[in-house]
């Protein structure tokens, strides 16, 4: 099964049903599979702190929501996190396309990608990088478990060696 089919079975699993996000391409065959499947609302998004605050409405609704971004959309929600997220206890479960490492050619991209790990261990956020489909499905259920028993936000950074990486930054590092 790949990644992204796990990955939305944990979702499933836990039931978690509202994912909002902004659109990424390497969020792609998930973005795809939440709106393929009719147990999932998705909605997209203009901006991930708008996409937290959704995720926000749906917790306080009674819903589970999961947030999907890129790392550099990470970068705006520092605010969010910190005024809303975490003071409100909402179990906010945002997955995170890594840009920014492994030969990415963007600077912007690699900034933020060596802050994200601090901020989010500043918020007393947890959070995973994930690597390979082997523990995928151990690693996000358990953890999904404790943010919802916690009621604190978890974040589940998908790493190039899972994903691919982006295919931007691939066809650089072929045509260089």
């Amino acid at each position: 099964m790949a990644w992204a089919d796990i990955f939305l079975k944990v979702l499933k699993d836990n039931d978690v049903r509202l994912v909002s996000y902004v659109p990424d391409n390497v969020l792609k065959p998930m973005i795809s599979g939440v709106h393929a499947d009719n147990y999932f609302m998705p909605i997209v998004a203009t901006r991930e702190d708008e996409a937290l605050g959704l995720a926000a409405g749906g917790w306080m609704g009674g819903m589970k929501s999961a947030v999907m971004m890129q790392t550099s959309g990470f970068a705006l929600t520092a605010n969010t996190l910190a005024s809303l997220t975490v003071p409100s206890q909402i179990p906010t479960i945002m997955i995170i396309s890594e840009r920014g490492t492994m030969g990415e050619f963007q600077i912007a991209q690699t900034l933020v990608a060596r802050t994200m790990r601090p901020v989010l261990d500043a918020l007393g956020i947890s959070h995973h990088t994930l690597t390979d489909e082997g523990n995928l499905e151990f690693i996000v259920g358990r953890s999904i478990k404790q943010a919802v028993l916690t009621q604190t936000p978890v974040a589940f950074i998908l790493s190039p060696l899972l994903t691919g990486g982006s295919p931007a930054s691939s066809a650089k590092t072929k045509s260089q």
